[in-house]
Formats: structure tokens, C-alpha cells, sequence
């Protein structure tokens, strides 16, 4: 669903939908402008939530996901809008990101929890999340921005023509590339300290935690958004404020104690899946392995790629072309080639049966068609090939604009034709890399202690920002780090 600008053509309109649309806000208690009544707030949620599960999934581990809920909604007891009913889930992704939704929807990535040192940590960006939910600002903002429909590709947009053959930023999808603005990032540090204290965290933690995710994202560079930093514009200022806004709350509460809990939260992450889970499909030296359904195919080089439990789309640095691999419901081949002409209203410019690794394939090639009310509008051009592998059917499809489709079609068509049957075990036996805690042995420096535990030079400051110190930090007996094995 595409979110679309009112335009107001008089002052009598304009007059109208802004009392129509005055809102007390639940954190503010000041009037504003907002389109969007809860009860479609709550619907907006309860659109996204299935389409954002599906895009990510959910991570499998149940403890996690209790702990999440559990502190989700006693945070959400003490809020501005307790009266919501909330949902918290930690998402099946390597990102580092958090975010929320309309209507009391939270999710937190799997990346994002491995990079906690604490429960006051992950407290603070809780609430800083509810925060989003509780002063409107989703819908404040959704209000103000249209989506476009774009493909999520490590982040990167692709051209917009290609948008009915992407995996579309439908309404829920594009909720999570809404951008705040300084002022409500400030008041969402501002809830996120108020609501971590009032449930007996040290928001101290939460400053100490934006550092963080400074290290991570600059480690990381742009291939990687979107992540926290993407969606949550950073002000320099931003540390000093928390820490003092902590240090207020704390005095108003006359909290002496408040919790930290690092030892219980670094138990509470061992065996986490840390990085690309291979069991659901990984890349390695250009080649895409999925070792459950047990097939492989070459990624172009260079190329832009990302793995979704429903595709995996990929598309050259420039944005001009999309190339994505996915399963369907139909029958036969024929059945799914029409379908795809169909769906997607083309023009059939060539279609022939052939044989792929083995696979009994169907060939299809086809122009968008041209609207007589939109002559202006660019012929696309898609190439699909569809294997009968197994059970299933699956397609390959390469698109881009019919007058430069040439320059992309070689890497269409070479992709396409090296899809096969993966055999090799070492590729389908693949272990995910998980968080280990270990315990410090000496007193030293933190490079010393991943030295002990055979840590590799190339890894050490990786796994320094994993652990939110530096190299040089002093650890001491007994301490608990985080690692990663298999």
C-alpha cells in the first residue's frame, strides 16, 4: 500500500483536515497535526507485523523471545500508552537495528542482541523504541513522507521503474525506513531513560551503548545499512544527554541501585547466531549456497545481494537492473510462466523450453506493456527461467530497462544457467558462527584475553566492538567476554 500527499487546494480544505486532524499527543500532551486515528494506527501495525516477520523471520529461540516480551511489557506498563497492546520480537537478522511500528509493534534484530553487554543496554533501547510508538512519532512522520516502492537490497534503492518486479517497501516494510528527525530522536532518548529507570536499569548504559553502535556502523561502512544509525540520525550531543537526562531520573526516583545485570545477560546470549546463518542460504566467493534446499547459483561480482526467507534479490552497484531467485505455488513450468507474463503485464518477446544442470527449465522473455495514458513511461524488459527442481518450481528473474537490457543480460543469463544441484557437504553441513562466553583467565588487556581464546588478528577489533570496549581496556579474572566460535 502506498502512502500518498494530501495536496490542499484552498484554505477552507486546509482548515478542515487540520482540525480533523488535532491529536492531544500521549507523551506532549500538546495538540498536532496527525492524520492517522489510533484505531488505524493499530491496523497499520497489524498489517506490517506479518509482512516484517516474513521478510526477516522470526529468530528461533524461545527463550529470548520470552525475555524480550517480559521486559517489552512491563516497560509498556509504566509508559504514556499502556492501554495499547504491544508486541516484542527479536527478528532473525544479522543487522544491527532495532525499530518499531504503529500500534505497539517492537522488533529487535538478532545483531542488534548480540551487541548488548547488558540488560541496561538493551533496557535503554527498548525503551527508546517505545518511545517511537508512545509520542506518535511513526506516525507523525508517515504522515509527512511517501513510500516509494523499493527494492531492500543491503540497503541500497534500486531504480524506481523496477519497483513492481522488487520485493516491494509495501506500508509495513517501508515503516521501517521511516528517518527522525533530531527532535524526536531526542525526546525517544528522553523515554528511553524515563522508562529503563522506572524499571530499575542504569540509562547510564544506554550513552555507553551509542558508542557502540558508532564503532560497528564506521567498521562496517554503507554496504551494510540499513542499521541503527540509518534509521536513527545520530546527534554529537547525543551521549552528554543521556547520561545527564540518567543521572535527573535517577535523583527524581531516588533509585540508589539501579540494575546493570552484565553477567545474566551475556549467559542469557550464549550460542547466539552471530552473522549470516548458512543453514538459510550464504554467499561465499560469489556463489549462493542454500544448504536445506540443497541448490546453488553465481552472483555476479560486486554485485549487491540479500537473503530473505522468501527470495534472495540482488542488483549491480548502479541501481539500473534486479535479479532475484524465488519459489511459487504453481504446477508445472508452462503454469508458472503465464503467471509471471500475467502478473506482471507482459508482453511475450520470447519463450523456449530447455535444460539447466539437469533441470527440465522454461525460458521466458517480456516487454512491460504500454499504457496509452502514460506514453512517456520506459519499457522494461525481464528475462525468467524456471526449473523444475524436485518438487518444486523455481524462477530466476532478471530485469532492466529494454534499452540498455543487453548490458545486463549476460549477467542474467550466466547466473541463471549455473543454477544447480549443491552436492558438496562441506557446503551443506556449514555451521553458523555463534557468540561463546568465555571467562577471562589473567588479569590484562582485552587483546590479551582473545589471544588466550586463539581470537585472529584480522577479528580482534571486531570482536572488541562486540564486547563494547576497546583492545586496550583492562579486563580481570573472572570476567565474562563475548567471542565467536562455531
Amino acid at each position: 500500500m502506498q502512502m500518498k500527499k494530501i495536496l490542499f487546494h484552498t484554505l477552507a480544505v486546509s482548515m478542515a483536515f487540520l482540525f480533523a486532524g488535532c491529536a492531544k499527543n500521549p507523551v506532549t500532551g500538546k495538540r498536532q497535526v496527525v492524520l492517522i486515528s489510533e484505531s488505524q494506527e493499530i491496523a497499520m501495525g497489524q498489517e506490517a507485523d506479518p509482512q516484517i516477520i516474513a521478510q526477516y523471520g522470526l529468530y528461533e529461540d524461545s527463550t529470548l523471545q520470552r525475555f524480550i516480551n517480559e521486559k517489552g511489557k512491563a516497560m509498556a506498563a509504566i509508559s504514556h500508552r499502556p492501554n495499547l497492546q504491544y508486541n516484542f520480537r527479536v527478528v532473525d537478522s544479522d543487522i544491527l537495528n532495532a525499530f518499531a511500528v504503529p500500534g505497539g509493534y517492537v522488533y529487535f534484530t538478532r545483531g542488534i542482541m548480540a551487541h548488548f553487554n547488558n540488560e541496561a543496554e538493551f533496557a535503554g533501547v527498548l525503551g527508546h523504541e517505545i518511545g517511537h510508538i508512545t509520542a506518535r512519532h511513526t506516525v507523525v512522520q508517515q504522515s509527512k513522507q511517501v513510500f516509494g516502492q523499493i527494492g531492500l537490497i543491503a540497503g541500497m534503492i534500486i531504480k524506481p521503474e523496477l519497483g513492481q518486479f522488487a520485493e516491494q517497501a509495501s506500508q509495513g516494510l517501508g515503516l521501517l525506513f521511516l528517518k527522525f528527525g533530531r527532535d524526536a530522536e531526542r525526546q525517544s532518548d528522553q523515554l528511553g531513560v524515563e522508562y529503563s529507570t522506572k524499571i530499575n536499569y542504569n540509562a547510564h548504559e544506554m550513552a555507553h551503548f551509542f558508542n557502540t553502535l558508532k564503532r560497528q556502523s564506521t567498521a562496517a561502512g554503507a554496504a551494510e545499512l540499513p542499521d541503527f544509525l540509518s534509521t536513527h540520525p545520530n546527534p554529537d550531543d547525543r551521549n552528554v544527554s543521556v547520561n545527564k537526562l540518567a543521572t535527573e531520573w535517577q535523583q527524581k526516583l531516588s533509585i540508589k541501585n539501579p540494575q546493570v545485570n552484565r553477567d545474566v545477560y551475556l549467559r542469557r546470549i550464549e550460542g547466539l547466531v552471530y552473522g549470516e546463518d548458512p543453514r538459510q542460504g550464504f554467499l561465499e566467493n560469489n556463489v549462493f549456497y542454500h544448504p536445506q534446499m540443497k541448490f546453488q547459483f553465481n552472483v555476479p561480482s560486486a554485485w549487491k545481494y540479500q537473503n530473505a526467507p522468501l527470495r534472495v534479490q540482488m542488483a549491480p552497484p548502479d541501481g539500473q537492473a534486479l535479479m532475484y531467485l524465488a519459489g511459487g505455488s504453481a504446477k508445472s513450468l508452462s503454469e508458472a510462466g503465464q503467471a509471471f507474463l500475467q502478473q506482471n503485464a507482459l508482453q511475450l518477446v520470447d519463450q523456449r523450453e530447455t535444460t539447466i544442470n539437469g533441470y527440465k527449465t522454461l525460458m521466458i522473455m517480456g516487454d512491460t506493456k504500454q499504457d496509452p495514458q502514460q506514453p512517456q513511461q520506459q519499457t522494461l524488459r525481464a528475462q525468467a527461467y524456471f526449473y523444475q527442481f524436485d518438487n518444486d518450481i523455481l524462477m530466476m528473474m532478471g530485469v532492466a530497462a529494454a534499452d540498455n537490457f543487453t548490458q545486463y543480460q549476460s549477467y542474467f543469463t550466466s547466473s541463471m544457467q549455473s543454477f544447480k544441484k549443491l552436492t558438496d557437504a562441506n557446503k551443506i553441513n556449514k555451521k553458523p558462527e555463534r557468540v561463546r562466553i568465555k571467562t577471562v583467565a589473567a588479569n590484562g588487556t582485552l587483546a590479551q584475553a582473545f589471544k588466550y581464546f586463539k581470537v585472529t588478528d584480522k577479528r580482534m577489533e571486531e570482536l572488541a566492538i562486540l564486547n563494547g570496549k576497546l583492545q586496550t581496556d583492562q579486563v580481570t579474572k573472572g570476567m565474562l567476554i563475548k567471542v565467536i566460535e562455531y
